[in-house]
């Protein structure tokens, strides 16, 4: 038989956003399931050192964050699923979700909080060195180069922003990008250029990252010229690739509105296009896309459910 669960709160995604809305929506006696899909703890744990979430001195550990924040959401009410959803309706409520195990949610509202995911070049030695000098993050990991070298990879806002943000850390930030233009905005661009502690690699693409030491880490990274290929290579503490983000919202695709791919919400809320389903954290957010401000949004959709549900509630009664 296929299983079947029926909740008033769903919640896809089992990052700060996700968890957030676990935790209030179970204190509001919502009895909330936690679909945890393919990440459990969402980026988080993948992050080493965070230094930057409130409440915490000294430096934590990325995985352990999210296991505190499961179980304060699984002590106060949460249920957890180990599940990934592969198929969402949303023409009527309940909605009615499938998990890839074949099991059947029935949800009076839903939390969409997927995340997030950082591009990546797929060049040698990336993923080895990820945490190791290899960042995808400059807001979360330029604390820790500190009057160091550091190189940033791309062309567009992020990249700029991030080169420039780096420069609050390094005196020595170089931008590679491999074409001969930046896509970046032109004010952005015009920052950046008159920045004496940037310098900009035109017509360069990375070739590998390179290891080494003991402990291993971000030594370097070989370059090729994408115009004549001449390689060469550079010395380097860190590298931040900034080449966008991939928000998880495949399942959403001409179901509900989306901007570069992030679901679009109701200024100030949490509130999608679809009466009942909402989105908090990195699926919505392209602009902060911090640990923080995912679980604040977290809060925020746990706060807008309980007053959707309320409503609904309310017209229900009143209409018998």
């Amino acid at each position: 038989m296929t299983a079947t669960h029926s909740t008033r709160m769903l919640i896809l995604g089992s990052g700060p956003a996700g968890l957030s809305a676990a935790i209030y929506g179970a204190r509001a006696g919502l009895a909330p399931i936690v679909v945890q899909g393919m990440q459990p703890g969402g980026q988080l744990t993948i992050t080493t050192d965070v230094e930057n979430y409130p409440g915490f001195r000294d430096v934590i550990q990325g995985p352990w964050l999210m296991e505190q924040m499961q179980a304060q959401a699984e002590h106060v009410g949460a249920q957890m699923m180990y599940d990934q959803i592969v198929d969402v309706d949303l023409s009527e409520r309940p909605f009615r979700l499938k998990g890839d195990s074949g099991t059947l949610y029935y949800a009076d509202s839903l939390v969409i909080a997927t995340g997030a995911q950082a591009k990546w070049l797929g060049a040698d030695g990336e993923q080895l060195l990820q945490g190791k000098g290899v960042s995808a993050c400059a807001t979360c990991d330029g604390f820790f180069y500190r009057g160091k070298k550091v190189v940033v990879i791309g062309g567009g806002n992020t990249a700029v922003e991030e080169a420039l943000y780096l420069t609050n850390h390094s005196q020595d930030v170089t931008l590679i990008h491999r074409r001969d233009s930046l896509r970046a905005e032109k004010i952005l661009q015009q920052r950046l250029f008159a920045h004496p502690n940037i310098k900009i690699l035109w017509n360069q693409a990375i070739e590998r990252f390179v290891g080494g030491g003991n402990p291993e880490g971000l030594v370097g990274v070989d370059l090729i010229d994408t115009v004549t290929g001449h390689k060469s290579h550079i010395e380097t503490d860190g590298a931040f690739v900034a080449i966008g983000h991939q928000p998880a919202t495949e399942l959403f695709v001409d179901k509900l509105p989306m901007d570069e791919g992030y679901l679009l919400v109701e200024k100030g809320t949490t509130k999608t296009a679809i009466p009942g389903v909402f989105a908090a954290g990195d699926v919505s957010d392209k602009i902060y896309r911090q640990a923080v401000t995912a679980a604040g949004m977290g809060c925020m959709a746990a706060l807008d459910v309980e007053k959707f549900l309320a409503e609904a509630d309310f017209e229900a009664v009143a209409a018998e």
